[in-house]
């Protein structure tokens, strides 16, 4: 293990950020949040100055995030709202500045996830799971209620009210149950589960990156949005892409028969 619960790691112009306390299940406790919180500006920062065209999210040992840490709970005992209040803001922050990079973002999850667990893996726009990915919302059982986006994240990929029944009822979804409500996007063997998602996080930074920043936008307000509004913004990013040079690398590729050289320009 690193002396940092959390590491940056590159592949090209893929940013890899990996949770490291393999021995803790890769528990949200007040220093690896701050990490986490540093480690997505670093990220966010990167993007910003192109040198990043897609993210991936991944995590040592053999559980992605079992989510906060219960003992600074009972150790707040008595300041509990207070801690909260405190320390949630900025993890906030930092996982809406996840979820909202203009460019593609995967997490590769194994092992039983909960809590604050459940927003970092699902703030990513593909989930890819492994066979021993679980899923439990956990918060009602101690008293607390959702953070890190769980409620959102989980509510736009299976509808409001199963994400509801989820964490009303505590319920253990296997990976094969989260793909079959559309929680996850695939289920992989755990043996192939960091090779498949870097591969795909690999391709995507090497794609359109401009083109599919402009498709989060599309769907990721989709729902808020009325058909003529969704024209509208449909017709603004298609004249926005239409002025970069990725459109006009693909275009022309696929007239030359040839695959494209995308820059992300």
């Amino acid at each position: 293990m690193s002396s940092s619960p959390v590491l940056l790691e590159r592949s090209g112009q893929l940013a890899i950020l990996v949770l490291d306390r393999p021995d803790r299940a890769n528990v949200l406790d007040l220093p690896t949040s701050e990490a986490l919180i540093d480690t997505i500006a670093q990220v966010a920062n990167h993007v910003a100055q192109g040198s990043v065209r897609a993210v991936l999210v991944r995590a040592n040992g053999r559980q992605f995030c079992a989510g906060g840490d219960i003992t600074d709970f009972v150790a707040a005992q008595g300041r509990l709202a207070e801690f909260l209040d405190r320390h949630i803001p900025p993890l906030h922050h930092a996982i809406h500045t996840l979820a909202t990079l203009p460019v593609p973002v995967v997490s590769a999850v194994n092992g039983p996830i909960g809590g604050g667990g459940i927003g970092l893996a699902l703030a990513a726009d593909i989930v890819i799971a492994a066979e021993s990915m679980k899923l439990r919302g956990g918060y009602s059982a101690i008293g607390l209620t959702p953070d890190a986006g769980g409620s959102w994240f989980l509510a736009r990929r299976v509808g409001a009210a199963r994400a509801k029944e989820i964490f009303l009822t505590n319920q253990v979804l296997s990976a094969r149950d989260c793909l079959a409500i559309g929680a996850v996007s695939r289920v992989v063997a755990d043996a192939d589960l960091q090779a498949q998602a870097l591969t795909l996080a690999e391709a995507l930074a090497r794609s359109a990156t401009a083109s599919l920043g402009r498709i989060k936008t599309l769907f990721d307000g989709v729902s808020r949005r009325s058909l003529k509004e969704q024209l509208d913004l449909e017709h603004q990013c298609m004249v926005a892409s239409g002025l970069t040079a990725d459109a006009a690398e693909g275009t022309l590729a696929f007239a030359e028969k040839r695959g494209p050289v995308f820059t992300g320009r």
